[in-house]
């Protein structure tokens, strides 16, 4: 049991540090060797999609089919694919295009706050004490990352910031949107599907022959990372975790993705972050482990965790 507790925190870990460095070789694709970032999305969501879908064939999921006999499904899948699945990444590249890989980390973990705020609305009852102090770190955070303590004054475009924000907005979508169908179906063939579909749909944004940017050895390697590691790794190493540990204790291990993005950001690629950006990052942190202690409290008996 202990060994199960330590692999899936490790692992939870493992996808959180992955992902940060996947977002750092975007960054360095998009900067430094001029890759277009519709091609990288194209190609990312095709490769991942395909191999998933295989992977849920070779061990005869059933649900692999199953899924595209019910209409209602089959278009609740098709929604998540385009405003969840193919927006939260392209907005999540588009951020780091115009400003970088930390920054935009950051911003799209403003997620989880828009996502307790909707499910109040939707409940129809007060924040709690928790929520509100969440709320307050995400704006102040926010606040001093995007102005640096500044009124009136953006340290980052307003590119980075519209596509910032629209990461969070497409990242709280791509959470709640497919809970019905994950309850239906396996995670492997949704999100497989999906993959593989969004590729299909962003290849008329940007042809996945149609290959731009300057090649070699660490262009390559950058690429193989997002898709192999970055992705499928990642979200393999991640769904395991979630299995072995819960979804709780994983969520709290995955903040250490923009602590990660951030580091590596600044000694990989020199980005400039300064004592604003990493109050305002660490505020923003804050504000993800106050949810999910409050999601761990809330759901404890019903999980077992």
């Amino acid at each position: 049991m202990e060994n199960n507790k330590l692999k899936g925190c490790l692992l939870a870990f493992m996808a959180a540090l992955l992902w940060g460095v996947s977002g750092a070789c975007c960054q360095f694709l998009f900067v430094h060797r001029a890759v277009n970032i519709e091609w990288l999305l194209t190609i990312r969501l095709l490769v991942s999609g395909l191999v998933l879908v295989l992977y849920a064939r070779l061990i005869k999921l059933p649900d692999l089919f199953r899924i595209w006999k019910n209409r209602r499904d089959a278009a609740q899948l098709l929604l998540f694919t385009i405003f969840g699945m193919v927006a939260v990444q392209y907005s999540y590249f588009a951020t780091i295009k115009y400003s970088n890989a930390a920054t935009a980390t950051v911003l799209q973990y403003l997620g989880p706050v828009l996502i307790a705020i909707y499910y109040t609305i939707k409940l129809k009852r007060l924040p709690s004490l928790i929520e509100l102090i969440a709320i307050v770190f995400a704006l102040t955070g926010t606040f001093l990352l995007v102005t640096h303590g500044q009124v009136g004054h953006l340290s980052i475009s307003k590119p980075a910031l519209i596509w910032g924000l629209l990461a969070a907005i497409t990242l709280a979508f791509h959470s709640i949107q497919p809970i019905a169908l994950l309850k239906r179906y396996n995670t492997t063939v949704v999100i497989g599907w999906s993959m593989l579909i969004g590729g299909f749909f962003s290849s008329f944004l940007h042809a996945p022959w149609a290959v731009e940017g300057r090649w070699d050895a660490y262009t390559y390697l950058c690429t193989a990372f997002i898709i192999l590691l970055g992705s499928l790794v990642a979200f393999y190493a991640y769904l395991t975790a979630v299995k072995l540990i819960g979804a709780g204790t994983s969520s709290l291990l995955a903040c250490a993705e923009p602590l990660s993005a951030a580091l590596i950001a600044v000694v990989w690629l020199n980005v400039s972050f300064g004592r604003f950006d990493w109050i305002g990052t660490t505020l923003i942190v804050l504000t993800i482990l106050l949810l999910t202690f409050r999601e761990r409290r809330d759901s404890a008996p019903v999980s077992g965790e």
